[in-house]
């Protein structure tokens, strides 16, 4: 159908500089439970198209859900309508994308396509996850939950792309809270990290109910817990939180529009300059970050970005210089950095702007047991429960679920309400060893907002364990 629409909207196509329309058709499911109780099922679907057009130094969109050959037209008109508004009036230029027609397809890998189990086993699974949450006498809540968006993409333009695209995406979460008088704990299963392009087969259910009685068992753990110690020693980060530091500290920070000022009154901007690039010094020569959307499975992978432009792997930062920007085709022509095929827009009603994708960093050659036998004394965290950082990205203070002590190069005892801060540049340049790919999980995160109006994406982030040195750490009693 999506391509019968295409043909439709050819034959109404413009004589302007340049056009493109983007059609979307997409549908979630949303399952979840709570205290052993099923909430009801939600499910949705929508479809509609976008039209850009670029013409006589101007620029409009226009967008709707009636794909009828009437409201393509009526979509076609008002983007015209705001590209002749806007032609000589835009406070900044806004240039016209590269004559490209890239041909294509992209779908996501799917091992038991969701809609083939049945919803009863999908809520029999749930209540066996709220059941084996549920060990503790010191539990007083437990959640479980299953969110499924499928979504099919198809790009044209005026010189000749067709590009189609078919996603598939799973969030599976899960938490319980340990509470005595009036003190509560609470531990997920890596928050909503573990998201993942896919079908059923990518919630992983048998890793969820073997993960759940742990779960359960350290929440109640962590109330008889001492407050995480104060001071400036050495840390020991998870994937499931390493993917907050990177999402929040690298990858916002080079999204050049940001760099450029777009973002500022929303988003914030960055403490990176365009000058910075090829030469700035990001982190320690262990740190090397990759964008990369051909990764198998990973929640933001794809073949083509919403503007058309075919994705490819590249560094972003290498042995901790910075190379590179997230930035579309239109950002790099504005800035004039280089940047990646990173243009994209959630559903129909949105027009594409710079976001990350799939932001890893590489794996090293530490073991994990290597890296906490070299530390005297340190701490080891796990699971991201909150966050803040300023407007340039520049300076934070992150907060996890979970955490135990490291002294004299072992683990000991489990500690509660762990904290870090720090500055940027200052964290990654104390970066001390990077984890094998033993400790590498690629993970990430569905609800990166930006944009006016807001737009919410999948972001995908894959890491090893990293060690970093000196780092100020401190319980929550000192918060």
């Amino acid at each position: 159908m999506i391509e019968a629409l295409a043909d439709r909207f050819r034959k109404i196509a413009p004589d302007v500089d340049f056009w493109s329309v983007r059609f979307v058709r997409g549908q979630e499911e949303s399952l979840s439970a709570r205290q052993g109780i099923i909430h009801p099922p939600l499910k949705s679907e929508n479809e509609g198209a976008m039209v850009t057009i670029h013409d006589r130094g101007g620029m409009g969109y226009g967008a709707s859900s009636d794909l009828t050959e009437e409201g393509l037209r009526r979509s076609l008109d008002e983007a015209l309508l705001w590209a002749r508004r806007s032609a000589g009036r835009m406070v900044r230029d806004i240039p016209a994308p590269q004559p490209v027609g890239h041909v294509g397809e992209h779908s996501s890998p799917v091992g038991t396509p969701w809609g083939e189990v049945l919803l009863k086993e999908k809520i029999g699974f749930l209540k066996e996850l709220n059941e084996r949450l549920n060990l503790g006498e010191k539990i007083v809540e437990r959640f479980a939950s299953l969110f499924y968006v499928e979504e099919e993409v198809c790009y044209i333009n005026s010189v000749g792309a067709r590009v189609r695209q078919r996603f598939s995406n799973v969030i599976p979460y899960m938490g319980a809270v340990a509470s005595v008088g009036s003190e509560s704990q609470r531990r997920t299963n890596g928050g909503r990290g573990f998201a993942r392009q896919g079908g059923w087969d990518a919630a992983h259910p048998e890793k969820m109910l073997e993960a759940a009685p742990v779960i359960s068992e350290e929440a109640e753990q962590l109330l008889s817990a001492p407050n995480c110690p104060d001071g400036r020693i050495d840390l020991i980060l998870a994937p499931d939180q390493m993917i907050l530091q990177i999402h929040e500290s690298i990858g916002h920070p080079l999204e050049i529009d940001r760099i450029l000022g777009d973002e500022r009154n929303y988003a914030g901007t960055s403490f990176v300059t365009l000058d910075d690039f090829g030469k700035y010094r990001y982190g320690s020569n262990l740190l090397n970050v990759v964008f990369d959307p051909g990764e198998t499975g990973q929640l933001a992978s794809y073949s083509f970005d919403d503007d058309g432009t075919p994705a490819a792997r590249e560094h972003l930062i290498r042995d901790g210089i910075l190379l590179r920007g997230l930035g579309g085709a239109v950002s790099q022509m504005r800035s004039g950095v280089p940047g990646v095929a990173c243009s994209r827009a959630v559903g129909w009603n949105r027009p594409p702007i710079d976001r990350m994708a799939n932001i890893n960093i590489e794996p090293g050659d530490s073991g994990l047991d290597e890296m906490i036998a070299s530390v005297e004394r340190g701490v080891f965290m796990k699971t991201n429960c909150s966050w803040s950082i300023d407007d340039s990205r520049l300076k934070f203070q992150f907060g996890c679920e979970w955490a135990r002590l490291i002294e004299n190069g072992e683990l000991t005892g489990v500690v509660k309400n762990p904290n870090y801060r720090g500055m940027t540049p200052e964290f990654w340049r104390n970066l001390k060893a990077v984890g094998n790919l033993a400790t590498y999980e690629i993970l990430g995160t569905p609800n990166c907002g930006k944009g006016e109006p807001n737009q919410m994406i999948r972001v995908g982030h894959a890491t090893p364990v990293c060690l970093f040195g000196g780092i100020e750490v401190f319980g929550g009693e000192s918060a």
